[in-house]
């Protein structure tokens, strides 16, 4: 039993492990707010820029790119249905940005959890073991407390990193969407000026 819950604890440490580099490569910041798509929204004042800017988006594939090429092909509407099809498509990238935040913050919980299970399941073998031989040798009952105590330690270790990156991608992951949301309101602003509502 002891064992299961080691290889259970291994498990939810390379699992958490894998999401926080897969996470840590998805949330760069060039890769989801790219500069060049930046500076193509800073100098698009006109509906003639438009053309340029959905060709920086083509090339420079980002959760921005979608959104401003969103918004740059619903020009012709009135602003209120552009911004309600943008929010939406918005709600759909942010959700692509958090995935994979709820797995680090299952692990958060789940990996002191194991390490306590292994901690109990490792007392009840060592005074199992006390109760059938005695409590001869004082030494090898500590070296089978400080055993038992291993779990609740690794246990701590995933948890630990895996609390610190969840946090630090959730705060990055609201940053980016406050940037996105800027800039896409800065395009929208520009684009419909007054009298074209």
């Amino acid at each position: 039993m002891e064992s299961v819950v080691y290889v259970l604890l291994v498990l939810t440490s390379l699992v958490s492990l894998t999401f926080i580099i897969e996470r840590g490569l998805a949330l760069r910041w060039h890769k989801v707010v790219p500069p060049e798509i930046e500076a193509a929204v800073e100098s698009c004042y006109t509906p003639d820029d438009v053309p340029l800017l959905r060709r920086v988006c083509q090339q420079h594939a980002s959760p921005l790119g979608r959104l401003l090429a969103l918004a740059a092909d619903h020009l012709e509407r009135p602003k209120e249905e552009n911004v309600s099809a943008l929010q939406t498509r918005a709600r759909h990238e942010i959700v692509k940005l958090e995935r994979g935040l709820v797995v680090l913050e299952v692990a958060v919980g789940v990996a002191p959890l194991l390490g306590l299970v292994g901690t109990i399941v490792g007392m009840m073998t060592l005074f199992g073991d006390i109760g059938q031989t005695g409590l001869s040798d004082a030494a090898k009952f500590a070296r089978g407390i400080a055993l038992i105590l291993n779990a609740t330690l690794i246990g701590l270790l995933i948890a630990i990193p895996s609390l610190i990156t969840w946090s630090y991608f959730t705060k990055k992951v609201e940053t980016l969407t406050v940037e996105m949301e800027t800039l896409c309101e800065e395009f929208l602003r520009r684009q419909y000026r007054e009298g074209k509502k």
